[in-house]
Protein backbone atom coordinates (compact mmCIF):
# COMPACT_ATOMS: atom_id res chain seq x y z
CA UNK A 1 0.00 0.00 0.00
CA UNK A 2 1.57 3.75 -0.90
CA UNK A 3 1.32 5.29 1.80
CA UNK A 4 2.28 8.90 0.54
CA UNK A 5 2.34 9.89 -3.27
CA UNK A 6 3.69 13.37 -5.03
CA UNK A 7 2.39 13.70 -8.07
CA UNK A 8 3.97 16.16 -10.64
CA UNK A 9 5.09 18.39 -7.71
CA UNK A 10 6.28 21.96 -8.43
CA UNK A 11 7.48 24.83 -6.12
CA UNK A 12 9.00 28.01 -7.46
CA UNK A 13 9.47 31.09 -6.34
CA UNK A 14 9.21 34.37 -8.31
CA UNK A 15 11.93 37.01 -8.94
CA UNK A 16 10.41 40.47 -8.45
CA UNK A 17 12.25 43.64 -9.64
CA UNK A 18 12.39 46.89 -11.40
CA UNK A 19 10.27 50.04 -10.53
CA UNK A 20 7.05 47.89 -9.90
CA UNK A 21 8.60 45.20 -8.21
CA UNK A 22 7.31 42.93 -10.82
CA UNK A 23 7.70 39.56 -11.20
CA UNK A 24 10.62 38.96 -13.38
CA UNK A 25 11.43 35.11 -13.41
CA UNK A 26 10.67 32.07 -11.11
CA UNK A 27 13.64 29.82 -8.94
CA UNK A 28 12.38 26.51 -9.93
CA UNK A 29 13.41 24.62 -6.70
CA UNK A 30 11.16 21.73 -7.28
CA UNK A 31 9.89 21.46 -10.82
CA UNK A 32 7.65 18.08 -11.48
CA UNK A 33 8.80 16.08 -8.90
CA UNK A 34 6.88 12.36 -8.63
CA UNK A 35 7.37 9.78 -5.37
CA UNK A 36 5.31 6.95 -4.33
CA UNK A 37 6.62 5.61 -1.06
CA UNK A 38 5.37 2.32 0.15
CA UNK A 39 3.93 1.95 4.09
CA UNK A 40 6.61 1.06 6.16
CA UNK A 41 9.38 1.40 3.80
CA UNK A 42 12.26 4.38 3.80
CA UNK A 43 12.37 6.16 1.08
CA UNK A 44 16.00 8.00 0.29
CA UNK A 45 15.94 11.23 -1.47
CA UNK A 46 19.73 12.44 -2.56
CA UNK A 47 21.14 15.62 -3.82
CA UNK A 48 23.47 18.27 -3.55
CA UNK A 49 22.56 21.72 -2.04
CA UNK A 50 20.12 23.22 -3.77
CA UNK A 51 18.82 20.29 -6.12
CA UNK A 52 15.52 20.67 -4.39
CA UNK A 53 15.55 17.47 -1.72
CA UNK A 54 14.99 19.73 1.35
CA UNK A 55 12.04 21.56 -0.27
CA UNK A 56 10.05 18.42 -1.36
CA UNK A 57 10.26 17.35 2.34
CA UNK A 58 8.67 20.58 3.78
CA UNK A 59 6.22 20.66 0.97
CA UNK A 60 5.00 17.10 2.47
CA UNK A 61 4.83 18.87 5.65
CA UNK A 62 3.14 21.61 4.66
CA UNK A 63 5.60 24.28 5.55
CA UNK A 64 5.87 25.16 1.85
CA UNK A 65 3.62 26.50 -0.48
CA UNK A 66 3.34 24.46 -3.65
CA UNK A 67 2.67 26.09 -7.13
CA UNK A 68 0.93 23.04 -8.42
CA UNK A 69 0.81 19.07 -8.37
CA UNK A 70 -0.77 17.30 -5.71
CA UNK A 71 0.42 15.19 -2.38
CA UNK A 72 -1.65 12.47 -1.59
CA UNK A 73 -1.31 10.85 2.17
CA UNK A 74 -3.22 7.53 2.82
CA UNK A 75 -5.37 8.37 0.50
CA UNK A 76 -5.92 11.76 1.33
CA UNK A 77 -5.30 14.68 -0.48
CA UNK A 78 -3.02 17.16 1.25
CA UNK A 79 -3.54 20.31 -0.61
CA UNK A 80 -7.13 20.23 -1.76
CA UNK A 81 -8.09 23.97 -2.60
CA UNK A 82 -10.10 25.78 0.17
CA UNK A 83 -9.95 22.22 2.39
CA UNK A 84 -7.15 22.40 5.35
CA UNK A 85 -5.99 18.74 6.16
CA UNK A 86 -4.33 18.50 9.19
CA UNK A 87 -1.69 15.75 9.37
CA UNK A 88 0.64 17.55 11.96
CA UNK A 89 -0.33 13.98 14.71
CA UNK A 90 0.63 11.40 11.18
CA UNK A 91 3.28 13.41 9.95
CA UNK A 92 6.97 14.26 11.78
CA UNK A 93 10.00 15.65 10.78
CA UNK A 94 13.39 15.31 12.28
CA UNK A 95 15.72 18.30 11.56
CA UNK A 96 19.15 18.05 10.39
CA UNK A 97 20.77 20.06 13.11
CA UNK A 98 19.74 18.93 16.61
CA UNK A 99 20.76 21.55 18.85
CA UNK A 100 19.43 24.31 16.64
CA UNK A 101 15.48 22.50 16.41
CA UNK A 102 15.76 22.08 19.82
CA UNK A 103 14.71 25.19 22.75
CA UNK A 104 17.38 25.49 24.37
CA UNK A 105 15.33 27.28 27.23
CA UNK A 106 13.24 24.14 28.18
CA UNK A 107 13.75 20.80 29.76
CA UNK A 108 14.07 17.26 27.99
CA UNK A 109 10.36 16.54 30.19
CA UNK A 110 9.23 19.61 27.97
CA UNK A 111 10.32 19.18 24.30
CA UNK A 112 9.36 15.98 24.31
CA UNK A 113 5.62 16.36 25.80
CA UNK A 114 4.76 19.45 23.68
CA UNK A 115 3.43 17.97 20.74
CA UNK A 116 1.30 15.43 23.78
CA UNK A 117 -0.15 17.89 25.48
CA UNK A 118 -1.02 19.98 22.22
CA UNK A 119 -3.15 17.07 20.98
CA UNK A 120 -4.14 14.40 23.93
CA UNK A 121 -4.65 15.61 27.45
CA UNK A 122 -3.60 13.87 29.96
CA UNK A 123 -3.21 13.90 33.96
CA UNK A 124 0.80 15.23 34.53
CA UNK A 125 1.46 11.52 35.91
CA UNK A 126 0.54 9.66 32.81
CA UNK A 127 2.32 12.24 30.55
CA UNK A 128 5.54 11.77 32.60
CA UNK A 129 5.35 8.38 32.24
CA UNK A 130 4.65 8.44 28.35
CA UNK A 131 7.51 10.72 28.52
CA UNK A 132 9.88 8.30 29.92
CA UNK A 133 8.81 5.54 27.85
CA UNK A 134 9.79 7.83 24.64
CA UNK A 135 13.41 7.97 26.22
CA UNK A 136 13.81 4.26 26.80
CA UNK A 137 12.42 4.19 23.07
CA UNK A 138 15.15 6.33 21.74
CA UNK A 139 17.70 4.96 24.32
CA UNK A 140 18.65 7.98 27.28
CA UNK A 141 18.87 7.75 30.52
CA UNK A 142 15.91 8.52 32.61
CA UNK A 143 17.93 11.01 34.23
CA UNK A 144 18.11 13.12 31.11
CA UNK A 145 14.03 14.22 31.78
CA UNK A 146 14.73 17.37 33.70
CA UNK A 147 18.29 18.68 31.67
CA UNK A 148 18.72 21.02 28.89
CA UNK A 149 19.86 20.46 25.59
CA UNK A 150 23.32 21.79 26.14
CA UNK A 151 23.88 18.91 28.85
CA UNK A 152 23.77 16.51 25.89
CA UNK A 153 26.23 15.36 23.07
CA UNK A 154 25.04 16.12 19.71
CA UNK A 155 24.37 12.33 19.03
CA UNK A 156 21.58 12.59 22.29
CA UNK A 157 20.86 15.59 21.36
CA UNK A 158 19.44 14.12 18.24
CA UNK A 159 17.79 11.44 20.07
CA UNK A 160 15.67 13.92 22.29
CA UNK A 161 14.40 15.04 18.80
CA UNK A 162 13.43 11.51 17.20
CA UNK A 163 11.53 11.14 20.74
CA UNK A 164 10.03 14.27 20.03
CA UNK A 165 8.81 13.37 16.47
CA UNK A 166 7.42 9.89 17.03
CA UNK A 167 5.37 11.26 20.22
CA UNK A 168 2.36 11.22 18.70
CA UNK A 169 3.32 7.48 17.21
CA UNK A 170 3.03 8.73 13.05
CA UNK A 171 3.05 7.06 10.18
CA UNK A 172 5.47 9.35 8.14
CA UNK A 173 8.73 10.94 9.37
CA UNK A 174 10.20 13.20 7.36
CA UNK A 175 14.23 13.11 7.93
CA UNK A 176 15.94 15.85 6.90
CA UNK A 177 20.13 15.04 6.80
CA UNK A 178 19.18 14.10 10.39
CA UNK A 179 22.90 12.76 10.87
CA UNK A 180 25.07 15.29 8.43
CA UNK A 181 25.81 17.39 11.57
CA UNK A 182 27.00 14.58 13.64
CA UNK A 183 30.63 13.14 14.21
CA UNK A 184 31.17 10.27 11.40
CA UNK A 185 31.82 7.76 15.23
CA UNK A 186 28.31 8.75 16.11
CA UNK A 187 26.43 8.64 12.76
CA UNK A 188 25.89 4.73 12.72
CA UNK A 189 24.88 4.29 16.36
CA UNK A 190 21.63 7.41 15.17
CA UNK A 191 21.14 5.58 11.87
CA UNK A 192 20.84 1.86 13.78
CA UNK A 193 18.31 2.90 16.13
CA UNK A 194 16.35 5.50 13.52
CA UNK A 195 15.95 1.82 11.52
CA UNK A 196 15.01 -0.44 15.03
CA UNK A 197 12.52 2.13 15.71
CA UNK A 198 11.14 2.06 12.30
CA UNK A 199 10.92 -1.36 12.57
CA UNK A 200 9.29 -1.57 16.16
CA UNK A 201 6.53 1.07 14.98
CA UNK A 202 6.61 0.24 11.57
CA UNK A 203 7.06 3.71 10.01
CA UNK A 204 7.20 4.81 6.85
CA UNK A 205 10.14 7.11 6.21
CA UNK A 206 11.57 9.79 3.43
CA UNK A 207 15.40 10.08 4.61
CA UNK A 208 16.43 13.50 2.91
CA UNK A 209 20.44 13.65 2.28
CA UNK A 210 23.52 14.30 0.18
CA UNK A 211 25.43 11.48 1.31
CA UNK A 212 24.76 8.11 -1.06
CA UNK A 213 26.86 5.65 1.44
CA UNK A 214 24.24 6.72 4.43
CA UNK A 215 21.12 6.59 2.07
CA UNK A 216 22.66 3.03 1.41
CA UNK A 217 22.37 1.74 5.20
CA UNK A 218 18.56 2.96 5.64
CA UNK A 219 16.42 2.71 2.17
CA UNK A 220 15.30 0.11 0.38
CA UNK A 221 14.14 2.68 -2.17
CA UNK A 222 16.41 6.14 -3.39
CA UNK A 223 15.36 9.17 -5.58
CA UNK A 224 18.11 10.65 -7.21
CA UNK A 225 17.40 14.85 -7.65
CA UNK A 226 19.24 17.55 -9.98
CA UNK A 227 17.75 21.03 -9.99
CA UNK A 228 14.56 20.24 -9.11
CA UNK A 229 13.97 17.21 -11.15
CA UNK A 230 14.50 13.82 -10.59
CA UNK A 231 17.31 11.69 -12.70
CA UNK A 232 16.76 8.41 -11.62
CA UNK A 233 14.84 6.51 -8.99
CA UNK A 234 15.13 2.89 -7.95
CA UNK A 235 15.23 0.39 -5.54
CA UNK A 236 18.74 0.53 -3.72
CA UNK A 237 19.61 -2.32 -6.14
CA UNK A 238 19.26 -1.10 -9.27
CA UNK A 239 20.69 2.31 -8.04
CA UNK A 240 23.87 0.85 -6.72
CA UNK A 241 24.54 -2.22 -9.18
CA UNK A 242 22.88 -0.93 -12.45
CA UNK A 243 23.43 3.47 -12.36
CA UNK A 244 22.68 4.76 -15.60
CA UNK A 245 22.61 8.65 -15.13
CA UNK A 246 26.39 10.03 -14.78
CA UNK A 247 25.16 11.99 -12.23
CA UNK A 248 24.05 9.39 -9.97
CA UNK A 249 27.83 7.28 -11.13
CA UNK A 250 29.40 10.38 -9.93
CA UNK A 251 27.38 10.07 -6.10
CA UNK A 252 28.33 7.18 -6.12
CA UNK A 253 31.85 7.06 -7.18
CA UNK A 254 32.66 9.76 -4.26
CA UNK A 255 31.67 7.66 -1.34
CA UNK A 256 34.92 7.02 0.80
CA UNK A 257 36.26 4.15 0.43
CA UNK A 258 36.29 1.72 3.47
CA UNK A 259 37.70 -1.41 1.85
CA UNK A 260 42.25 -1.10 1.35
CA UNK A 261 42.36 -3.83 -1.08
CA UNK A 262 40.19 -2.07 -3.32
CA UNK A 263 41.14 2.09 -2.92
CA UNK A 264 43.55 1.48 -5.62
CA UNK A 265 40.79 0.22 -8.15
CA UNK A 266 38.21 2.30 -6.95
CA UNK A 267 40.24 5.58 -7.89
CA UNK A 268 40.86 4.17 -11.23
CA UNK A 269 37.25 4.22 -11.33
CA UNK A 270 36.51 7.25 -10.18
CA UNK A 271 38.65 8.82 -12.88
CA UNK A 272 36.92 7.05 -15.45
CA UNK A 273 33.43 8.51 -14.02
CA UNK A 274 34.66 11.73 -13.94
CA UNK A 275 35.78 12.06 -17.63
CA UNK A 276 32.67 10.52 -18.69
CA UNK A 277 31.11 13.19 -16.47
CA UNK A 278 32.83 16.55 -17.71
CA UNK A 279 32.50 14.83 -21.65
CA UNK A 280 29.07 13.68 -21.79
CA UNK A 281 27.18 15.62 -18.13
CA UNK A 282 25.40 18.28 -20.58
CA UNK A 283 24.61 15.82 -22.83
CA UNK A 284 22.16 14.57 -20.02
CA UNK A 285 20.30 17.82 -19.39
CA UNK A 286 17.51 19.93 -21.42
CA UNK A 287 18.61 23.06 -23.42
CA UNK A 288 17.23 24.75 -19.67
CA UNK A 289 20.19 22.99 -17.95
CA UNK A 290 17.42 20.41 -16.28
CA UNK A 291 16.88 16.66 -16.50
CA UNK A 292 14.64 15.04 -19.13
CA UNK A 293 11.66 13.41 -18.23
CA UNK A 294 11.74 10.13 -16.37
CA UNK A 295 11.61 7.03 -18.66
CA UNK A 296 10.90 3.16 -17.24
CA UNK A 297 13.99 0.89 -18.30
CA UNK A 298 12.30 -1.76 -15.79
CA UNK A 299 9.44 -2.34 -13.31
CA UNK A 300 11.09 -0.53 -10.42
CA UNK A 301 14.37 1.69 -12.28
CA UNK A 302 13.44 4.86 -14.04
CA UNK A 303 16.13 7.18 -15.34
CA UNK A 304 15.79 10.94 -16.95
CA UNK A 305 16.59 10.41 -20.38
CA UNK A 306 17.27 12.25 -23.73
CA UNK A 307 13.74 12.41 -25.39
CA UNK A 308 14.41 10.54 -28.93
CA UNK A 309 12.77 12.25 -32.11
Amino acid sequence: MTLLEIKDLKVHYPIKGGFFNTVKDHVKAVDGVSIKIPEGTTYGLVGESGSGKTTTGKAVMGLNPITAGDILFDGRKLNASGKKVDVRDDIQMIFQDPYSSLNARKRVFDIVAEPIRNYHRKPKNELAEEVLTLLDRVGLPRDALYKYPHEFSGGQRQRIGVARAIALNPKLIIADEPVSALDVSVQAQVLNFMQEIQKDMNLTMMFIAHDLGVVRHMCQHIGIMYQGRLVEEGTAEDIFSNPQHIYTKRLIAAIPDTNVDKIERNLEVRQTVKTEYDQNFSDSLDDEGRAFPLQSISETHRVALPVKG
